[in-house]
């Protein structure tokens, strides 16, 4: 599994032209998912997402967490954080996770963050060609990738 996070002011998904999510200051998270990942695995990443101390506390360090700022995630997931460009030209995707697998543990993430974290939670709509829009702060990008978390 794999969570791209960015720390935005503010961030929005797009479908047809309707705006289907939008968050002020938080998370903008892609979230690809391979035929591997389960449950207990999105479990840990969700935790580890949740607990980064990555927002600036009163001294402009980096010592607070998402939910000490009360802010907000946008979860948009994306097969395409999966891509193999190490062959030719054209990216392989034959990590990612199958489509109905993926769906399930990208509900299930969705549901977590709201339910048990209590973190505002918005979302993009899975498989849909959606258009995002953010407003990076910093820019602060980090990677969490399972294999290299719990592997």
């Amino acid at each position: 599994m794999k969570f791209l996070i960015q720390v935005v002011k503010n961030a929005s998904v797009s479908v047809d032209g309707s705006v289907i999510g939008s968050i002020d200051r938080g998370f903008l998270v892609f979230c690809g998912v391979c035929d591997a990942d389960t449950e207990e695995l999105a479990d840990k990443m969700i935790r580890k997402a949740v607990n980064l101390r990555i927002f600036e506390d009163e001294n402009g360090k980096t010592n607070l967490s998402i939910g000490e700022i009360n802010g907000s995630m946008l979860v948009v997931s994306q097969f395409t954080l999966y891509a193999d460009c190490r062959k030719g030209n054209r990216p392989s995707f034959i990590k990612a996770g199958d489509p109905e697998h993926a769906n399930r543990l990208y509900e299930y993430i969705l549901s977590e963050l709201k339910n048990t974290y209590n973190i505002r939670t918005e979302s993009g709509s899975f498989g849909a060609d959606m258009q995002v829009s953010l407003v990076n702060d910093g820019p602060f990008t980090v990677m969490l990738d399972s294999d290299e978390l719990f592997g």
